[in-house]
């Protein structure tokens, strides 16, 4: 510590660089230490959690059910943790990771509050330089990059934000003290997950809330409710068995499926098997059917009885309308799972603009002007979303060493091999990077499979005597293929949702998630790996490459 209580600028030489203190970068220093590696990790935050540290925005919850978005790494850790309730809010999430910290005495090795600004590979020494915005220099031999898939909030390019002079908020970086919206009229402009989560909790308090809407959602009402007691029971009974059966599904997630097609029952049981998935709630209902995903028809099905819900929930036929999405298949953009977010609508203190047909064309001083006319607001929410699964990473300049940055490589459009390396970036590891399930699954489930992967790969670098593993251009070509092949017998691309870089003017159009199931692709990692890392490249020690 320096005199006035800060931290010193590191300059040092270690096995790993962690960039991120999220579940990811707090697993992936556990593994390495068990290793006997040293590691330290780069947080922009005051302290771990990722997400779910900036994430405070009212109404805030995991749309997982919190026995299953928790680690599963440790036995003693799952048996001793109670979630108080079905879905977990982010400051119960939060206290989670918090705990975790302590009980496994991370925070000594992450220096909070700095942010990794630059990263180069020095090929002569075949080691990741890297800078950050406090002064630390540090020499790695891997850097391991753990920065989220949600993490780049993207305020919207609107003209005149400058100009208003309310307070104004993003639900992705939202002020830890929380804001008071009583008596304040308030517009939030967006409608996606946050959005929806965050709309009636304002709602309660707020004076009037505008809600400026360009693309409706389809949500399934969450019946969170506190833990029952038998249920959590049941989970740590079953714990192993119940973990291992969600590593083999497709998202991640245990619950019951249904294997039948929607179009191969009557009109009056399907209504029967969408309403118990209905009265159930939450992520689930996409399993009523097997074929949702991948049918037009059998999806269609399925979006026009959550249509028939939203007419039903809504009083007003015009706001009612407005609300139901008919421009693309429900499950195509990530299902939303809410609480009263429909029936908010009926509030007298709330109003909905559609502002694809009357888009906003700027923000003034003192509300948002659209096509239609101007609304007074003294208060703004961006629920606008994330440059997702890209944006954190190409927020560092990443440099390869020979001329080229990630950024540049992906100027088209995020390629790598499995999602966990890029080709062209010996040593420089992603978890939950594009190309794998990631966004698309359980993420606690995806990040775990992710950082043993990585991490058995380093002790079989070190056995091997290797100095360390990059990605073949000729397998990513192929991963990046299949991965596209893939997304594309599916209904997902005919969404312009975040999956697709559609939320980021400008961003390419490439469906950046692996759709083939968690199951599938954890299957091929591991026979990858057991086929001595087909498709990577090994290092030679540093001396036998400079002979």
């Amino acid at each position: 510590m320096t005199k006035d209580g800060s931290t010193p600028p590191l300059a040092r030489n270690i096995d790993a660089v962690i960039v991120g203190a999220g579940f990811s970068g707090m697993y992936m220093l556990h593994r390495l230490r068990a290793q006997g590696l040293s590691a330290i990790v780069f947080e922009a935050a005051d302290d771990v959690g990722g997400t779910w540290y900036w994430n405070r925005y009212p109404g805030a919850r995991c749309d997982v059910e919190s026995m299953q978005y928790s680690y599963s790494f440790s036995p003693e850790l799952q048996q001793e943790w109670h979630w108080r309730e079905i879905y977990a809010p982010q400051p119960e999430i939060l206290r989670y990771a918090q705990h975790v910290a302590e009980r496994f005495d991370l925070r000594r090795d992450i220096r909070f509050a700095t942010r990794v600004e630059r990263a180069r590979f020095d090929r002569e020494r075949l080691r990741w330089e890297i800078a950050t915005d406090r002064g630390d220099r540090v020499s790695a031999r891997y850097c391991i990059m753990a920065t989220g898939c949600l993490s780049a909030a993207k305020l919207p390019e609107i003209a005149g934000c400058e100009k208003f002079r309310g307070a104004t908020y993003h639900t992705g970086h939202w002020p830890h003290e929380g804001v008071d919206f009583s008596g304040r009229s308030v517009g939030v402009i967006g409608t996606g997950s946050s959005a929806i989560q965050a709309i009636p909790v304002i709602a309660r308090d707020a004076k009037h809330v505008t809600v400026f809407q360009r693309t409706p959602n389809y949500s399934i009402p969450a019946h969170n409710r506190p833990m029952p007691p038998e249920y959590e029971t049941m989970w740590k009974s079953h714990y192993p068995e119940l973990r291992a059966r969600a590593w083999e599904t497709r998202n991640g997630i245990v619950y019951d499926l249904n294997d039948q097609s929607a179009l191969a029952v009557d009109a009056d049981q399907r209504q029967r098997i969408y309403e118990r998935r209905w009265a159930a709630g939450g992520i689930p209902f996409m399993a009523a059917f097997n074929d949702l995903i991948v049918n037009a028809d059998a999806n269609e099905t399925a979006a026009e009885f959550v249509r028939e819900k939203i007419r039903a929930i809504v009083h007003d036929p015009e706001t009612a309308a407005k609300l139901t999405p008919t421009s693309y298949p429900i499950g195509t953009k990530r299902i939303c799972v809410d609480t009263d977010y429909f029936a908010t609508f009926n509030r007298p203190n709330v109003s909905l603009i559609d502002v694809r047909e009357h888009p906003i064309t700027a923000i003034t001083e003192t509300g948002v002007e659209t096509a239609a006319g101007h609304y007074e607001c003294d208060t703004l929410v961006f629920a606008t979303g994330f440059d997702a699964m890209t944006g954190a990473l190409n927020a560092i300049t990443i440099d390869n060493g020979a001329g080229k940055s990630l950024r540049d490589k992906w100027a088209a459009g995020p390629r790598t091999y499995l999602g966990l390396m890029a080709a062209g970036f010996p040593n420089l590891f992603m978890i939950t990077g594009p190309g794998s399930p990631s966004v698309l699954s359980n993420m606690m489930v995806s990040i775990e499979q992710h950082v043993d992967w990585i991490a058995r790969c380093l002790a079989t670098l070190d056995a091997r005597g290797a100095a360390g593993i990059e990605a073949s251009e000729h397998a990513e070509e192929n991963w990046v293929a299949h991965v596209n092949e893939v997304a594309y017998k599916t209904l997902y691309p005919a969404a312009n949702s975040w999956y697709m870089g559609a939320n980021v003017p400008g961003k390419p159009r490439v469906f950046m998630p692996y759709i083939g199931g968690v199951g599938v692709y954890r299957e091929i990692c591991e026979k990858i790996a057991a086929n001595g890392y087909e498709g990577f490249h090994l290092l030679p020690p540093v001396a036998a490459a400079a002979e």
